[in-house]
């Protein structure tokens, strides 16, 4: 079985999330405690997607997210390193009309200058080698005045929770993961890669470096995980 480390190689990442991309969806919902879901509404509401506008759903995975998107009306692109989740998604999700599955580099993403009306990536930034060369891609073709939202683990806001899910991720994570995923040291590497990504404020400031405005955060269950959004300027 494949897993990444912390080099986060290309090559590496993709086919560890190749390795994943059956279950990926079963798994996630499980070690999440259930919280995936309402993540995903979140995101959403994030967005705020509208009926004629395109959107980029990057990190997409098997489009789980996609779906949520599209509901709006919105034509979604569902872009993801990894053939494998990619395949899977076609499989679940391949009839919806409103859904393309493309397979997209973070640094070098396939698409035109100013396409879209919005881009998003959840849980995917994190796995990039250079994320900061991403998220200029995602500026690159993010139309003037389009939106971004990341969704990404991230620093637990108090002592309590801080504790409890570094114990989670390094103790009870790895178990249950051994129990309901095809490659138990995928999320091994997953625990490990949380664990050195910045917290909110770094992050927020890296979405400004890269020529987004108006950036600022919002906390879920407790800091675990952090949305951050902006606007592209005008001019």
């Amino acid at each position: 079985m494949s897993r990444a480390d912390l080099s986060k190689q290309p090559e590496e990442v993709a086919a560890m999330f190749d390795d994943v991309a059956k279950g990926y969806d079963r798994t996630n919902n499980l070690l999440s405690g259930g919280n995936a879901p309402l993540w995903r509404i979140q995101l959403v509401r994030a967005v705020n997607p509208q009926s004629g506008e395109k959107i980029l759903d990057l990190a997409a995975g098997t489009g789980t997210s996609s779906v949520a998107l599209a509901a709006s009306g919105a034509s979604v692109v569902a872009g993801d390193f990894s053939e494998g989740m990619l395949d899977v998604g076609r499989a679940k999700h391949g009839k919806n009309p409103q859904i393309s599955f493309v397979h997209a580099d973070a640094m070098k993403l396939p698409f035109k200058k100013n396409e879209f009306d919005a881009v998003t990536m959840s849980f995917g930034l994190r796995n990039v080698l250079e994320p900061k060369v991403a998220l200029k891609e995602l500026f690159r073709v993010t139309k003037p005045g389009g939106r971004i939202v990341i969704c990404e683990f991230s620093t637990p806001t108090n002592g309590f929770t801080k504790a409890f899910y570094k114990t989670y991720l390094t103790k009870l994570m790895p178990a249950f993961a051994k129990l309901s995923s095809t490659n138990s040291d995928a999320y091994t590497y997953l625990a490990e890669s949380i664990e050195a990504w910045p917290a909110q404020p770094e992050l927020a400031q890296w979405i400004l470096e890269a020529g987004f405005e108006h950036v600022a955060y919002r906390n879920l269950t407790g800091g675990i995980v952090a949305m951050h959004r902006g606007i592209k300027p005008l001019k």
